[in-house]
């Protein structure tokens, strides 16, 4: 098997707070490949999202070590960062909340690309289309405002523009959870989509197995800051070792949210 596009080893991180510790993360460790979707599932507060933040430098790690590509990544300074951007991006549960409402949805999905140094404004208009219609949304969508926008539209948008620099990882902090169940059907299948067409590697994090059961290839089970247990992904659902991934399966509503992306 080829190397890891993104290795995790021993990661954490602990928060101290009016003179106690908080061992958000402890010890986590696992790989993602190129064109996989490696799921983090569990309860809210098991320290999957800061994993995530904490791999994309958006928190700082308290130890262990994250490779990117063979590249280290906690030891990166700001400037160093800004040249891995392009190849890490994130989706977050609420594009709202990253959206400048007083920007157009293109300014939004066009500003990496001036971050990252296109300077032609035509080439970068023109991508913006086209990752407009990629997504499912109409070009002229571009001058529009994202609170003229609908949930999933305002996902779509995000997608656009964690998807305009052409990363090759994404990390999808629960990208679906505040969206209703048919549109999440629509969001899921588009990320999948766009994964094959892209060959791109998604980190999903998720607290609903249902969602997670359809979309990764392998999951990792978080409780208490710490991966239980992990697998394939059609093992664990049908033979899990761990009782806190019986007790989550046992939670899961018999409907099944979407068809299989896979």
């Amino acid at each position: 098997m080829s190397q890891p596009l993104l290795r995790v080893d021993n990661l954490s991180k602990t928060f101290h707070r009016r003179g106690h510790s908080v061992h958000a993360v402890q010890g986590v460790s696992f790989t993602i490949h190129a064109g996989e979707t490696y799921a983090l599932v569990g309860e809210s507060g098991s320290g999957k999202s800061t994993t995530g933040r904490t791999i994309l430098g958006l928190t700082p790690a308290s130890g262990g070590t994250v490779e990117f590509d063979g590249v280290p990544l906690l030891t990166r300074n700001a400037a160093q960062w800004r040249s891995l951007r392009k190849d890490i991006q994130i989706i977050f549960q609420d594009p709202l909340s990253t959206l400048d409402p007083r920007r157009t949805v293109g300014y939004s999905i066009e500003e990496p690309l001036i971050i990252h140094g296109v300077k032609d404004a035509n080439q970068r208009k023109k991508a913006v289309v086209e990752m407009l219609v990629q997504v499912g949304l109409n070009a002229t969508d571009a001058g529009r405002y994202p609170q003229q926008f609908s949930g999933g539209q305002r996902q779509r948008i995000g997608i656009a523009r964690a998807l305009i620099l052409r990363p090759k990882l994404i990390v999808c902090d629960e990208p679906v959870s505040a969206l209703d169940v048919s549109i999440q059907s629509q969001i899921l299948n588009l990320l999948m989509s766009l994964q094959r067409e892209y060959g791109l590697a998604y980190l999903f994090i998720s607290h609903d197995l249902n969602v997670v059961r359809h979309v990764a290839d392998r999951v990792g089970v978080m409780y208490q800051g710490r991966i239980v247990e992990e697998g394939e992904s059609g093992a664990l659902f049908t033979q899990p070792q761990h009782e806190y991934t019986r007790y989550l399966l046992k939670a899961i509503l018999p409907a099944e949210p979407v068809a299989s992306a896979r």
